[in-house]
């Protein structure tokens, strides 16, 4: 499931538990993001918790991007203990929805806007090993093979 895009939700009055899951699950200790296909859900959903700013987006789409980047450190709950860097974009505009319908628009920086990012990759069927040049995925893959969860 985490390498297939996620369908819109169309009936919001059905998402309430699975926004609830998500903001219990990331609101723990470590954790900035989690995404709906992460547990097991295949619909365009995903809660954040960035600086004591805890939150959900229902239907995410992120409508620009910065043109300046930053070259970040990123982990991954799908990939436990594998820190690897990534080049985002240092600052990027979301759009989507509220469990009421309202829309909504948030601009964000720094580690916010790398988790919307994060995240909305995770949507569209990505990890962010994928965004690893060959040579770093090949030494991430050897690690993830000799990782113990993985065995």
């Amino acid at each position: 499931m985490l390498k297939t895009s996620c369908r819109e939700v169309v009936d919001f009055d059905l998402v309430g538990s699975l926004v609830a899951d998500l903001l219990d699950t990331c609101n723990q200790p470590g954790r900035a993001g989690v995404a709906a296909n992460q547990i097991g859900v295949d619909l365009r959903v995903f809660s954040y918790s960035v600086d004591g700013q805890l939150g959900y987006i229902i239907n995410p789409r992120i409508t620009s991007y910065s043109e300046q980047t930053e070259v970040m450190d990123e982990g991954c709950l799908s990939v436990p203990g594998l820190w690897k860097t990534v080049e985002r974009s240092s600052s990027v505009t979301i759009t989507g929805f509220q469990l009421d319908g309202a829309e909504i628009e948030m601009e964000a920086e720094g580690l916010l806007a790398q988790v919307f990012q994060h995240e909305c990759d995770h949507l569209d069927g990505m990890l962010y090993l994928d965004r690893l040049d060959r040579e770093q995925k090949k030494v991430a893959m050897s690690e993830i093979r000799n990782s113990d969860w993985f065995n």
